[in-house]
């Protein structure tokens, strides 16, 4: 593996990126198939929450994608030489509607960019700022944390799971089904091969089956704490545990929380695959 210039990657601290896109009517029907949600979408209704992941995304050239089908190291992100990226976790500040027929616009920023030890080696985590704006007005903060990791050696022993946790109060069952997830991959733009080729998930990275997209188990967990509250929430942090794959259902859990509701994603095995908190 390439040494690791923890100097040379924090020069990216600091770098800006734009990037904006037209809040289509069709792009929101596709949005809302995805998630089986159903209702007109008309120009000037409240957009879905959590649609901006699916807007104003990287389209770089097919050619310029790496062996994993995420974009080859560097540009925006710096060129962290370590072969695994994940979307370890977040937090989103909603301050305003998303509106059909605006234009989406996202001021993004890398904040810091640091290296720790992990079970598993060396981990690489960037801190990525994003102010999304929808017209004219300021909607949401987010703040994203990615985690890079190298590759499991061959024939590596796995590490024993999360201990397994109850469901909630509050649960609903989900099935991670290949439709799904390549749906989830189109409407993100997404290429990673780990959420659609089971070839390379499997042969290639070591996985069981497919990933089940993070941001796609964050957008589930949002829309279930509006469905249980009745509208969506203004704060929603997460953290992811461990992977989820398209082998077993998996649920949607909550507990009400001091005012606020603590979700999780629980695996089929029972452990936690992804934490969150939604605040009103």
């Amino acid at each position: 593996m390439t040494a690791l210039d923890i100097d040379h990657l924090r020069q990216w601290i600091g770098r800006t990126e734009q990037a904006a896109e037209v809040v289509t009517v069709a792009l929101v029907q596709r949005y809302n198939a995805t998630f089986d949600r159903t209702g007109a979408v008309v120009p000037g209704a409240v957009a879905p929450p959590m649609l901006h992941l699916c807007l104003a995304q990287p389209s770089l050239p097919t050619a310029s994608l790496g062996p994993d089908g995420h974009p080859a190291r560097g540009g925006f992100l710096p060129p962290v030489p370590l072969p695994r990226r994940m979307w370890a976790g977040g937090a989103l500040e909603f301050t305003d509607d998303i509106r059909v027929g605006e234009v989406l616009r996202r001021v993004s920023n890398i904040r810091d960019v640091t290296l720790k030890e992990g079970r598993s080696g060396a981990l690489c985590f960037v801190t990525v700022d994003h102010a999304i704006y929808s017209g004219a007005r300021a909607v949401i903060r987010e703040r994203q944390d990615i985690v890079y990791r190298a590759a499991d050696p061959p024939g590596a022993a796995s590490v024993p799971g999360p201990a397994a946790t109850p469901m909630g109060a509050f649960h609903r069952s989900v099935t991670p089904s290949a439709p799904l997830l390549f749906r989830y991959s189109a409407l993100t733009f997404n290429g990673h091969r780990i959420h659609y080729d089971l070839a390379y998930a499997r042969d290639v990275e070591g996985y069981p089956g497919l990933v089940v997209h993070g941001p796609m188990q964050a957008t589930m967990l949002v829309l279930y704490a509006q469905e249980l509250r009745g509208k969506r929430p203004a704060r929603f942090s997460f953290r992811n545990l461990s992977p989820v794959f398209d082998t077993d259902d998996f649920t949607l859990n909550a507990d009400e929380d001091s005012g606020a509701l603590r979700l999780w994603v629980r695996r089929a095995d029972g452990a936690i695959a992804m934490e969150a908190r939604a605040e009103w």
